[in-house]
Order: structure tokens, then sequence, then C-alpha cells
């Protein structure tokens, strides 16, 4: 039991963490297009994280639960290595200000894990392979929305004064985050609740079948909410900037095509990467005014950082699960 306990507190810093990480998704558009102040954007941001537990089914628990390892081989150990290996890469990337996935490295390390402890035959390799594929899709349909909402924004308010298109869209722009936000939460904090809820499966305080309890979904609302609030910064500057300088109209393009992506991702149950759907986004607005807007060189680092991720994960995943579960024999 007080293992379990540390399990559950371990996946709550994950997600405190993920909501610190990924709070610069969230905000950076706005922030960087001066809508609203740092502070006014991460605790906008952290209502909706929090706000999402009301919305959206839990389909993306499940998948994260049940659909990247064998249910029937997930231990505390496990659990306990591919958290740690989620927290040190997530770490890793916020000190070097690089916007990697949360998702991917939980995805990474459970999977890493489950070889180390239990061969390559532990692996749902259709549900990984789901996951990866949308590491491309994500990012990819956030571009293309984002591109031609951008296309049609500017159709509409061509005959408006800069100073008019500005005055507005800071307005709406307000909206666009926090649907951005909404999405966040909805996606990402249900990724905690899955480990959570696989976690309680195998000490048998709940039944396989059992729906997850409202105190998993609140509290990793709630942990996400908080690491949002607290904000990383380092970012928040490599999103809002260092790809394409942004306007609010841009902002609020680059924002709405990311909270559609998150949407019907969320809705299929699918665990996506809220880092590179709004990064997609925000290069889909960038290319509008022409492809040299878009700042390739920092592009070019945070695509690697994507791809590196579940690959460097899994092996921070194996190595944790090694020396776990040589501490636990020796208790």
């Amino acid at each position: 039991m007080t293992f379990l306990i540390l399990i559950i507190i371990l996946v709550l810093i994950f997600d405190f963490i993920n909501g610190f990480h990924d709070s610069a998704n969230s905000i950076a558009t706005v922030v960087s297009t001066k809508v609203l102040s740092p502070v006014a954007a991460v605790a906008l941001a952290a209502f909706f994280n929090f706000l999402a537990f009301a919305i959206f089914p839990l389909k993306v628990a499940t998948t994260i639960g049940k659909g990247v390892v064998n249910p029937e081989i997930i231990s505390l150990n496990l659990i306990a290595a591919a958290v740690t290996a989620a927290i040190i890469w997530n770490l890793i990337t916020w000190w070097w200000g690089l916007p990697s996935s949360s998702s991917h490295t939980l995805v990474g390390g459970l999977v890493g894990a489950g070889i180390a402890g239990f061969g390559l035959g532990s692996v749902i390799y259709s549900g990984v392979i789901k996951i990866a594929v949308f590491i491309v899709v994500a990012p990819v349909l956030g571009m293309i929305m984002s591109f031609i909402i951008s296309v049609i924004v500017l159709h509409i308010v061509k005959k408006q004064s800069p100073f008019s298109v500005d005055r507005w869209f800071r307005r709406i722009q307000l909206l666009s985050a926090s649907a951005f936000s909404l999405g966040h939460g909805g996606n990402d904090a249900q990724k905690s609740m899955g480990i959570i809820w696989v976690a309680m499966i195998t000490t048998g305080h709940v039944a396989k079948d059992a729906p997850i309890d409202l105190w998993i979904v609140l509290s990793c609302h709630a942990a996400i909410a908080l690491g949002t609030l607290f904000g990383g910064w380092r970012i928040v500057k490599t999103m809002g900037q260092r790809i394409t300088k942004l306007k609010p109209f841009e902002g609020f393009c680059a924002e709405t095509a990311g909270a559609l992506t998150l949407f019907g991702a969320t809705h299929f149950g699918i665990p996506v990467s809220t880092t590179h759907t709004i990064t997609g986004a925000i290069i889909g607005v960038g290319a509008t005014k022409r492809l040299s807007a878009v700042k390739w060189g920092i592009t070019t680092k945070i695509f690697w950082a994507w791809i590196l991720t579940i690959p460097v994960s899994a092996v921070i995943g194996a190595v944790m699960y090694l020396i776990f579960n040589t501490l636990m024999k020796q208790i």
C-alpha cells in the first residue's frame, strides 16, 4: 500500500511537471502577441486545464492504461520506472528550452520498462504505432488547419485597417487561447489518470472493468493546472517568438487550429502531443506570410527533440526498471 501511494504521488508530480513543461503550449501565442500578461495567461490556461474534466470522455486514459504495454505485465516497479523516465526527459528538455512531448516520453518510458522486464512481446505494437504516427499527423493537421484558417481570416479582414484588426483579435484571441487550454487539459491530464488507474487495478484495489474514480480525475486535472500556473518560461520564448513572430490574429488562427486538432484526438482516444500540435499550427501561420518567416533552424531542433523523445525515454525507462527491480529485491 505504501508503494502504491508513492507511485500515485510520483504520477501527480509528473502531471505537475507536464503542466509546468507544457504551459508554454497554452500561453506562448497569447503572451507573445501581448494580448495577456504572463501571469494572466497562465491563470486562464490553468482554469481551462482543470475545467476539461467536465467536458471530455476518458478515452485517452484507457489508451495509456491498456493500449501501450500488455496490462497483464504491468507492475508498480514498471510504472515507477516509466514515470521516472518521463520526469527525467521532461526536465532535460525544459532546461534546454525545447518543447518536447510529455505524452510521448511517458509512452517511451512504458515501452522501455516493459521490454526490460518482459521482452519485446510485452509491447502492444498497434497502440504504439498509432501514437507514433500522430507524431507526424498532429503537427501536420495543426499546420494545414492554421494555414487554411489564416487564409480565410486574411480574406475576411483585407479591407480593415491593421489597427482595427489588431483591436478585434486581441479580444477574440482570449476565446481561442481558452479553447486550446481546454484541449490541452482534456488530452494531457488523462495520461496520468490512465497510469494511476492501472496501478490501482494491478494492486487489486479496483476491478479491471471499473470506471476511473472521480478523485483520480480531479487530482490529475488539479496537478496539471497547478503546473501550468507555475509556467515554463524557457519554452514560452521558443514557442512564441523563435519560430515566427506572431500578431493577435495569427495567434488566434494557431490556437484555433490547435484546439480543433486536440478536440478530435481526445474524442477518438488518441494521446497526442499538445507541443507538436501548437508548433505545427504556429509554423502554418508563419508560412502564410512566406516560408522564410519561419525560423527553420530552431524548428529543426524541435523536430529532433520530437524524434528522439520515445527512443531516449525508452532507454531511460529500461534503465530505471532494472534499478527499481534490483532495489526491490534487496528490500
